[in-house]
């Protein structure tokens, strides 16, 4: 936890970025019925059917020092997907960059034996050189400013039903723009000190 609380710390270095990292799945849901359009004093009303349409991943990076972020849509979560997206993380998006430090939790695909299955040796060892992990401890993943973002992305654009990959590129590709228009920041303030206090009790106890 402290960790990843003095990470937050470091200042504002472009050739060192501080990205955070997470991911989210999306159910995919069309609709059975035709909505009845918007009239006056009444919304525009839904059935409560639905038909299921499968199931996409969404790859969050949130620069929070910067206000910009950047998302994936990809058809499944595997370690080749999240390889490719570390690639473009490292190519496309910071390429002059010395090294990204990255903010992100254990799942069992977030490490580098992924970039090792899905790119050859020097390609992958070349991408790992330019990446700086911090993982979230076990159920502390709420560390993850990533996770903050994601929230905002849940309320104004993944909580209503979509019926394929296309549309939710397209939707979250807009919200995406205009967050970072406007660079929308997150700003963190729980620190190494307020943790001794608040969560002391998840320190151990040293004996005398």
């Amino acid at each position: 936890m402290e960790d990843i609380l003095e990470v937050y710390k470091r200042p504002y270095d472009p050739t060192h970025p501080q990205v955070c990292m997470d991911e989210i799945s999306k159910q995919l849901v069309s609709e059975t019925r035709q909505p009845l359009p918007v009239q006056p004093g009444q919304p525009q009303r839904y059935d409560y059917e639905y038909r299921r349409e499968g199931v996409c991943n969404v790859f969050i990076f949130l620069e929070p020092l910067r206000g910009q972020r950047h998302l994936k849509v990809t058809k499944r979560r595997t370690r080749q997907d999240w390889a490719w997206a570390m690639k473009e993380l490292v190519d496309v998006y910071y390429p002059d960059a010395k090294q990204i430090t990255v903010v992100l939790d254990n799942l069992n695909t977030h490490n580098g034996a992924s970039l090792y299955e899905t790119f050859e040796p020097a390609e992958a060892r070349r991408i790992l050189k330019r990446l700086e992990f911090h993982y979230t401890p076990k159920h502390g993943s709420w560390l993850n400013m990533a996770e903050i973002e994601l929230s905002v992305f849940a309320r104004q654009c993944l909580n209503r039903r979509i019926p394929d990959q296309s549309t939710l590129q397209r939707e979250v590709a807009a919200l995406e723009a205009e967050r970072n228009r406007s660079a929308s920041t997150v700003d963190w303030r729980f620190t190494t000190a307020d943790a001794r206090i608040k969560l002391k009790k998840l320190y151990p106890v040293i004996q005398p």
